[in-house]
């Protein structure tokens, strides 16, 4: 009896697979407002893999914000509520319009999933709870990219993007070039990265850094939607978590041009996890980097 109702539970995980665009998945906006939870309060601290090589490791902090949940996926699309009171002299001359240009968190960031046997996934209970965990999670990435892909999204050109992107971070940060930098990160992420660039240069004078092409290995591990008002569902922003395996040549110098770390002539292998983020309801809307996570 117990086989009989888990082949009848795999089957409707199936089911719930198959992403459609009807409004049945959609919802109405009262079925989005109806579910507000809070995000708790995390803190990721970036070390080894997760930092730049020049850097001591730095710490992000995943703000709390309130979220609304859809339905179907489960926190898919994540809606901040925000009050914001306009100062007097804006109030006597009207309403004052607030742009977001970031949410300044990293919505569910990626973690490596415990390998568990054929066995256990599919004849025991917890398994079968892990295996709807596991789609739910397939879901809520295979829903985002399919809102991304109505914007004209393509995973070649975006790789070719994202790879441009991450040398030129790179290179702005081993540069200690601030007013750069600052255009390809979000205000969070610069905040991080000009602390970092200000704790190297109190240890060493110049930095090189070089990448070499072409990159190992480049995938996407998970993709979000961040929405922003509960009154229009196309406010959104949406965050992609790549996965970067690259080879790389670092060396540092102090003041009178001696080497004192890494040798550039030796190339390491890297592997760095980055999410960049993207508003889709600008219209000159272009991806930055907002997050790095260290596994």
């Amino acid at each position: 009896m117990m086989a009989f109702r888990s082949v009848h539970q795999i089957r409707a995980l199936h089911r719930t697979a198959q992403i459609s665009e009807s409004s049945h998945l959609l919802g109405s906006s009262r079925s989005y407002a109806s579910g507000i939870s809070t995000v708790p309060e995390l803190y990721c601290r970036n070390k080894g893999h997760g930092a730049l090589p020049w850097t001591l490791g730095s710490s992000i902090t995943l703000r709390s914000a309130m979220a609304v949940e859809l339905p179907i996926f489960l926190n898919d699309t994540r809606l901040l509520s925000t009050q914001v009171k306009a100062p007097a002299q804006a109030r006597q001359m009207g309403a004052l319009k607030v742009a977001m240009l970031s949410p300044g968190f990293i919505y569910e960031p990626y973690t490596t999933r415990e390998k568990i046997s054929f066995l256990k996934r599919w004849f025991t209970r917890s398994g079968w709870r892990r295996t709807k965990e596991d789609i739910v999670l397939e879901l809520k990435s295979a829903y985002a990219i399919t809102k991304l892909r109505k914007k004209g999204y393509s995973k070649n050109l975006f790789y070719k993007e994202a790879i441009q992107l991450y040398k030129e971070i790179n290179t702005l940060m081993a540069n200690g070039d601030k007013n750069s930098l600052r255009k390809a990160v979000t205000e969070k992420m610069f905040s991080e990265l000009k602390n970092e660039i200000k704790q190297r240069d109190s240890i060493w004078n110049k930095v090189y850094w070089e990448m070499v092409e072409p990159v190992v290995k480049i995938r996407t591990l998970r993709a979000r939607l961040i929405g922003v008002d509960r009154n229009d569902l196309e406010k959104v922003f949406i965050q992609l978590t790549l996965e970067f395996l690259t080879k790389q040549k670092f060396e540092a110098y102090d003041s009178n041009g001696s080497i004192v770390s890494g040798d550039k002539s030796k190339e390491v292998l890297v592997r760095d996890i980055w999410v960049f983020e993207k508003s889709l309801f600008h219209d000159k809307a272009f991806w930055r980097l907002c997050g790095r996570i260290s596994l």
